[in-house]
């Protein structure tokens, strides 16, 4: 911990390319099976999964969003929340590291110029990683920046300190978010190596441990004009980017939740004893505990279909970006986002109300699934998000656009 990073210089293979979303949710549910393997070990001793990351560069699920008149496949979001929420069930820490090279794909498509969309879409498509380098501490807010892009000449200079980096150990391009003279927001894409870029490997949250989430400091960048993004652009009017990383959120929580409940339902069938009281030979034929694990089991699938439903919204926005869309999208990931923020929270909280004191032993490592789901539903509060969708069926106030809805 805390060591400067250093990225495994290796060429990779170029991408597959996907054909389909059976063939995406497919792939997906490889990579899962081999990701599950080992994400409990990665997880206890912070073994960060660069051979993973690999693999998902290969595999060309990075690739999927990327729009079809430029060679991609243009995926739904309904779909691409469950191939992320498949991802996030084997280990939601490698699920997490794409979200922001979506999100920045998702910025790219709604204010980059042709030529910008012409050259990082290509890169996308043949495997490379974006990460982020967004948010900061010490601010007066999640929403304020110190990090600043000064002209230089024909380009431009970056100086300042991000944290919470996500995927930043791994990427390949860097996003950074950084206000104009103007104090209008930027994101620069700058390639991984440039001078004066420092990433240092000091993430020490209890939860999502393996994400990536380093320290990014910009010494005095040089970023080529052809590099920058102006990103406030995105919020000036109705666009999806918003709700592209807030079904991604979603998506995580939502594998979070289901990785806990088969670690539960596994647990009290070869595990878990019956209570005293109950009369019964297992746990398994207590009442209550069948009763709960329906209750969770019925939330899951509820979290499933909300979030199945926001994406075909968010499809609908992209295609037409009208003010009625976008609001309808919005509503609609809002609404998701606060089901699996509970639902994460409620399994990995009943794996031990059901599992009993046993489960809680360290070598088990069950308590990963509310470590992760504590830490990761901490992005982006659902009680503001209660109180847009509320202002706004109570008193017609719009939400506000910007990256959290």
């Amino acid at each position: 911990m805390g060591t400067v990073s250093q990225l495994h210089e290796r060429v990779r293979p170029l991408a597959h390319r996907i054909d389909s979303d059976e063939e995406a949710v497919e792939i997906a549910r490889s990579l899962a099976r081999a990701f599950a393997q080992q994400a409990s070990d990665r997880d206890i001793n912070r073994v960060l999964p660069y051979e993973e990351l690999d693999a998902l560069s290969q595999s060309g699920l990075l690739g999927i969003t990327v729009p079809s008149e430029y060679d991609g496949l243009d995926i739904s979001n309904s779909v691409l929340a469950e191939v992320v929420a498949i991802l996030a069930e084997a280990d939601p820490s490698i699920a997490q590291i794409p979200h922001n090279h979506f999100y920045i794909l998702e910025a790219l498509r709604t204010d980059g110029s042709e030529e910008q969309k012409k050259f990082f879409f290509a890169r996308a498509l043949a495997g490379d990683r974006f990460g982020n380098a967004f948010s900061e501490t010490g601010t007066k807010t999640p929403g304020h920046y110190d990090t600043r892009l000064t002209p230089d000449g024909i380009g431009h200079r970056l100086n300042g300190r991000k944290f919470y980096s996500t995927g930043v150990l791994f990427a390949d391009w860097i996003a950074v978010f950084a206000l104009d003279p103007r104090d209008d927001l930027t994101m620069s894409l700058v390639q991984r190596g440039t001078e004066g870029i420092q990433i240092i490997d000091d993430w020490d949250g209890f939860g999502q441990r393996t994400s990536g989430s380093g320290t990014t400091i910009l010494h005095n960048i040089y970023v080529n004009a052809d590099a920058v993004i102006s990103h406030h652009k995105g919020f000036e009017r109705p666009t999806t980017i918003g709700s592209i990383g807030q079904i991604i959120h979603a998506g995580i929580d939502l594998g979070i939740a289901r990785a806990a409940f088969a670690d539960t339902v596994d647990f009290v069938k070869s595990h878990a004893r019956p209570w005293m009281d109950s009369g019964v030979e297992r746990a398994a034929d207590d009442p209550l505990t069948i009763a709960r694990i329906g209750q969770v089991a019925i939330r899951i699938e509820a979290a499933t279909a909300m979030l199945e439903r926001a994406g075909k919204k968010v499809d609908v926005a992209q295609v037409n970006p009208s003010e009625e869309h976008v609001l309808d999208a919005t509503l609609a990931v809002a609404a998701a986002k606060t089901l699996t923020t509970e639902i994460a929270i409620e399994a990995s909280n009943t794996l031990f109300e059901l599992a009993g004191t046993s489960s809680t032993r360290i070598g088990l490592n069950l308590d990963r699934h509310w470590r992760n789901a504590r830490t990761h539903t901490l992005h982006d509060p659902v009680r503001w998000k209660y109180h847009v969708v509320g202002n706004y069926h109570l008193n017609g106030v719009s939400p506000p656009k910007n990256w959290t809805l």
